[in-house]
């Protein structure tokens, strides 16, 4: 017994002298921290280096206006052998493709879904990045529908002033300013609801309209890419286009609302008088899709695997995934994985597989 205390003794000074010195040397050990993260951050590499050939497609944001900490607003990277796309820029996507080690600078293009301020709200700050990191000679181009030439000289117009300060402050060495800001490539889609905007092969992207009326028009996108292939659904309703769209491909990346959850916070709004976000709560279940109908529409089209992003409510634990979810499990036979940020999936060229890691 008495071995037992001083040994126990032993281990009790050992940690407070452990606790005594990292107060005393607090400072230099926050700096070296400091420094471990400066260098990750400043060591973003070309995101497609010593990756192999394939479709990377990241979430980098898959949250809604309700946001938490493991729900930014709606974001999805994905690299096509060499050329990184960024579908939706919901506000905190550049701080999250950074974590993800997805350098801003290597972007090709955004593709707009619709024009909700959760899905355009971070656009000015990652035009901002990508010029910067990369001291960019063009603007970065931004697809979208009917519309997203007034939404591009918006954030042109606010970002200006900032724009301005940093060529004066950097010099057009780092801040040309023939790389600043955005550049519009409005589309519209033909009598069949789809416009193909990139065939350069061995990689095209289709957009198509969806139904997220009153919001109009709003678009999904596929991407097509050495017979692997995903589709991302945007905002909508329960859709024919996107079942259509998602005939047999490998990866469907669909919005989800969980009615139960949301019918849950409208009444507790209500109970305290909150009628607005009463209302809103209400109202927002007839545009979008609950992960059941999601689930229907992955089994129909035959697709190999369901991803939910632009999680409606805020999901802030693991723990309420299987009540989001409710009985979609059941409707399809493939994986299913409600996405969080940092979310990493592989289709390798030349497989069937869809392998899932993180980046956080």
């Amino acid at each position: 017994m008495l071995r037992r205390s001083r040994s126990a003794s032993v281990a009790l000074a050992a940690l407070v002298a452990v606790l005594v010195l990292s107060w005393i040397f607090r400072g230099e050990i926050t700096e070296k921290l400091i420094v471990r993260v400066i260098e990750r951050s400043a060591a973003l590499p070309d995101p497609a280096v010593g990756l192999p050939d394939g479709l990377h497609v990241g979430l980098c944001g898959t949250g809604s206006p309700m946001t938490d900490s493991r729900h930014s607003g709606p974001c999805t990277a994905v690299l096509a052998g060499n050329r990184l796309f960024i579908v939706d820029a919901g506000p905190g996507s550049a701080s999250v493709l950074n974590r993800m080690l997805l350098n801003p600078g290597r972007i090709d293009a955004v593709l707009l879904t619709h024009f909700h301020g959760d899905h355009i709200g971070g656009l000015g700050d990652l035009a901002l990045q990508r010029w910067i990191s990369a001291s960019a000679k063009t603007p970065l181009e931004v697809y979208g529908p009917a519309g997203a030439v007034a939404v591009v000289e918006g954030i042109k117009r606010a970002y200006s002033s900032d724009n301005d300060y940093r060529t004066a402050h950097h010099g057009s060495l780092i801040a040309p300013p023939e790389g600043r800001g955005l550049s519009a490539r409005e589309f519209s889609t033909g009598t069949d609801g789809r416009a193909v905007l990139i065939d350069t092969p061995p990689l095209k992207i289709t957009a198509f309209l969806v139904d997220h009326g009153p919001v109009q028009p709003a678009v999904g996108y596929r991407f097509d890419y050495k017979g692997r292939r995903i589709v991302i659904s945007g905002d909508t309703r329960a859709s024919t286009a996107v079942e259509r769209e998602a005939q047999n491909v490998d990866l469907l990346i669909h919005e989800g609302l969980s009615p139960r959850l949301v019918a849950l916070m409208e009444r507790g709004f209500a109970r305290h008088a909150r009628t607005a976000y009463a209302q809103v709560m209400a109202d927002i279940r007839n545009y979008h899709t609950s992960p059941e109908q999601a689930a229907e529409i992955a089994q129909r089209a035959g697709v190999k695997m369901l991803v939910f992003n632009h999680i409606v409510p805020p999901l802030p634990s693991r723990f309420l995934d299987a009540r989001f979810l409710g009985d979609a499990t059941s409707r399809f036979d493939g994986p299913i994985r409600v996405g969080v940020d940092g979310d990493w999936f592989f289709l390798g060229v030349g497989s069937t597989d869809v392998e899932m890691s993180s980046r956080p």
